[in-house]
């Protein structure tokens, strides 16, 4: 079964999802896994954008929870200092503003390692507030690390499986 097909069932309805998942993820451009992977993270058939950021996270190793949390840093930008009090996630924006200068704020693994749970929740909601392509960006970045995109379960599969065959010429 080729590509197009494989895609063409979640137009229509979905199969085993971690398995073509996979096959799909190697065989399309990033910009087309990404796009499916936003539409996933928008859709109202699955978790809200918060729960969802929140299990890749959890499914993410070190370097990838840095990137991530860089990625939701960058997009909610000031807003996010009027939203957080202390704690880690404070420590950390605070410490990326002052070493920023022109470039992009960083978070690294080790600091990305003292982000709670609910730390996490809040940032996501500000990101979201602020800047609404971050469902693209945080596609765009998991299009790189489509291995952990499965943590996102089997519904979230389905659905951008299905946009990626909408994308897809067949």
């Amino acid at each position: 079964m080729n590509i197009a097909d494989l895609l063409k069932q979640y137009a229509d309805s979905p199969t085993d999802t971690q398995a073509d998942f996979d096959a799909v993820a190697k065989a399309v451009p990033p910009s087309v896994l990404g796009d499916g992977i936003a539409d996933a993270m928008r859709s109202d058939k699955t978790p809200p954008f918060a729960n969802m950021v929140g299990s890749l996270f959890g499914g993410s190793d070190p370097q990838q929870r840095a990137g991530l949390l860089s990625q939701l840093i960058r997009a909610a930008g000031p807003a996010i200092l009027s939203s957080i009090g202390g704690g880690a996630l404070g420590r950390i924006v605070q410490g990326l503003q002052a070493k920023d200068g022109a470039g992009q704020p960083e978070v690294s693994p080790a600091d990305a390692a003292q982000v709670t749970p609910d730390e996490l929740k809040e940032i996501s909601a500000t990101a979201e507030k602020q800047d609404p392509g971050i469902f693209d960006k945080i596609g765009a970045y998991y299009a790189q690390h489509p291995e952990v995109v499965k943590v996102l379960g089997g519904a979230a599969l389905a659905i951008a499986l299905g946009r990626m065959a909408n994308r897809t010429p067949r």
